[in-house]
């Protein structure tokens, strides 16, 4: 086998996530007690009680997705043989999982970094009027051209023929209204914050650049593909340029898998809640074989 870890991104959190993590394993709960040591605030409380109003303000789900995530692999570590691991990847926030997975940072550097990113996409959020979409069964050229009329960009292509757009709130209604009398037949409107991955976002991925120039990366232990790319990223100061950058660059995320499996990766395990990457995964390429691990019950023993 040669595995790649995915790991998720907002949106795909849920009250009650890690839960049975915590209470059936050492190893996730000191994982859990360490972000609550390092953060300063009780991430396990609001990941396993709630409220969802808390869990979905973007300071505080992207460490908590992260944290999640290793927990999941932290789990698989202790109960089952765990393959060596080649190539990792992670939608949005989970690309700071993946180098986390892949030791660029320490944990408790890597939860710093997302919780700073959290908390400053958050603070651009609140200062702008954004909005995002999703675009069901239409090409990329289609949506890029959509995109140009209405000054807009799209922020994640996620699977074939599912693209997000983002922008101004107004010029993405507008954009959508257009997209059906262009006979884009599904296009929902997503209940977002804020126009993430586009211009709207610019402040956010600035004030990033100034934070991370006092972080120390180091170069992985096994592959990790960048969002902003689709490609490998390895040395350092780039994979630090592409963290600064995917915060206004659209997701490629179809890319990376397709990368990803181009060169080698026999199966995806899908480490965070939900199995949205083993949907996309689906919708991207039926043969490939992916295994979601969001709680206890799905991590087989030894």
């Amino acid at each position: 086998m040669s595995l790649a870890l995915i790991f998720a991104g907002q949106g795909a959190q849920k009250v009650g996530m890690g839960k049975s993590l915590y209470d059936g394993s050492a190893a996730a709960r000191a994982v859990y007690d360490e972000a609550n040591r390092v953060l300063g605030w009780d991430l396990a409380a609001i990941s396993f009680v709630g409220p969802e109003t808390e869990l979905t303000q973007t300071r505080l789900c992207q460490p908590a997705l992260l944290v999640h995530g290793l927990a999941v692999l932290a789990v698989l570590r202790e109960k089952v043989r765990l393959p060596e691991i080649k190539f990792a990847m992670g939608l949005s926030l989970g690309e700071i999982t993946a180098l986390t997975a892949a030791g660029v940072f320490d944990y408790a550097t890597g939860l710093k970094v997302v919780a700073e990113r959290g908390r400053l996409m958050q603070l651009a959020c609140e200062k702008t009027t954004g909005g995002m979409a999703a675009i069901v069964g239409a090409e990329r050229a289609k949506v890029a051209e959509l995109c140009r009329d209405f000054d807009i960009e799209a922020a994640n292509f996620n699977a074939p023929g599912q693209i997000i757009i983002s922008g101004e709130k107004t010029k993405v209604g507008a954009a959508v209204a257009a997209a059906k009398d262009r006979g884009m037949k599904k296009v929902v409107p997503l209940n977002v914050a804020g126009a993430y991955h586009s211009r709207l976002m610019e402040p956010a991925s600035a004030a990033f650049a100034a934070y991370l120039a006092g972080v120390t990366f180091n170069r992985p232990r096994f592959a990790v593909f960048s969002n902003t790319t689709g490609q490998v990223v390895a040395e350092p100061a780039r994979i630090r340029e592409a963290l600064i950058r995917q915060i206004v660059s659209p997701v490629l995320w179809e890319d990376c898998m397709r990368a990803c499996a181009a060169v080698g990766a026999t199966e995806f395990w899908e480490c965070g809640p939900g199995g949205v990457l083993a949907g996309l995964a689906r919708r991207t390429e039926k043969s490939w074989i992916v295994k979601s691990f969001a709680e206890l019950a799905d991590v087989p023993a030894k």
